[in-house]
């Protein structure tokens, strides 16, 4: 018996030495009541396999996600990365500089993956780069030239431009929806050497990136979960459920896939929006019907 109690204390002892050594040689350090595994090891679920055969009806629509809703505040927050909490423009920034993720030119209008970009021209549409700025010497008392890193102004990507195809698919008799380009949309005052009153909003449209490559990206960081902590879900989770809120601004028509402000501008433009909107609505009633 005393043999037993002996060997269960130096057990324990021994536990508590070890557990003490590697949080001081930093291994297997954990900060958290618990080991967050759910997420991180999380793996997208796939898309179901469509037969051209199969789609009765298709429509291309794009679609603007407002950052500055309240719905859409997960995506935006935190402006800087907090632990492995990223919003969405830091997630597609990492896995662009980290995960091979192709990046393409969003200078074409809506017409997405044409010209893949380089990492330095992705830098370049959030203004990251270098500056000299003169800083005075303490020895010669004169004006040095100093090169200073600027970081990206991820802060600045107010919208989402998204890419969506919908489908009936006869072989499920459903509606689907499947996304395919993100495109981050960054909103800035014109020219900083004009005055506020004079300073004007500029949007610019900063890259694409194809959805289907970038999910397994987006499964594996959480996204924030503001009524429980332990119940947080994926980006990816967040864009197939359609957690979103967002409203359309152009649809594939005859006229080179014009926008809806270069038809109805101003209020008729979100009257246009609910239209397309209803239509596709509509649409799947409309085929169950005939």
């Amino acid at each position: 018996m005393k043999k037993t109690i002996v060997f269960f204390l130096l057990t324990l002892f021994l536990g508590i030495v070890l557990q003490k050594n590697n949080i001081v040689h930093g291994q297997d350090l954990v900060k958290e009541v618990y080991v967050k595994e759910h997420i991180p090891n999380k793996d997208p679920v796939p898309y179901p396999y469509v037969r051209e055969a199969d789609v009765m009806w298709a429509k291309t629509v794009w679609r603007i996600l407002d950052l500055r809703e309240k719905m859409n505040f997960p995506l935006y927050f935190p402006t800087q990365p907090i632990g492995n909490r990223m919003s969405l423009i830091d997630v597609l920034l990492y896995a662009i500089e980290n995960e091979n993720l192709t990046a393409y030119s969003a200078t074409d209008d809506l017409n997405e993956f044409k010209q893949i970009i380089s990492l330095a021209d992705v830098n370049s549409t959030l203004d990251k780069g270098f500056d000299t700025v003169q800083v005075r010497n303490l020895d010669t008392q004169l004006l040095d030239d100093t090169v200073i890193a600027r970081a990206a102004k991820t802060d600045e990507v107010k919208q989402i431009m998204i890419k969506e195809k919908w489908f009936f698919d006869r072989k499920h008799s459903t509606m689907q929806v499947q996304i395919v380009g993100v495109c981050p949309i960054r909103m800035y005052y014109r020219d900083e050497e004009v005055g506020l009153e004079d300073a004007t909003i500029q949007k610019k449209k900063t890259f694409w990136v194809y959805y289907p490559e970038v999910r397994d990206v987006l499964s594996s960081h959480e996204i924030y979960n503001r009524n429980n902590d332990a119940q947080r879900i994926s980006f990816d989770d967040f864009f197939m459920q359609r957690r979103f809120s967002s409203y359309i601004f152009a649809e594939s028509n005859v006229y080179n896939n014009r926008s809806i402000m270069n038809y109805a501008p101003g209020r008729e433009s979100l009257l246009e929006s609910e239209k397309i909107k209803e239509y596709l609505f509509n649409m799947e009633h409309d085929l169950w019907e005939y």
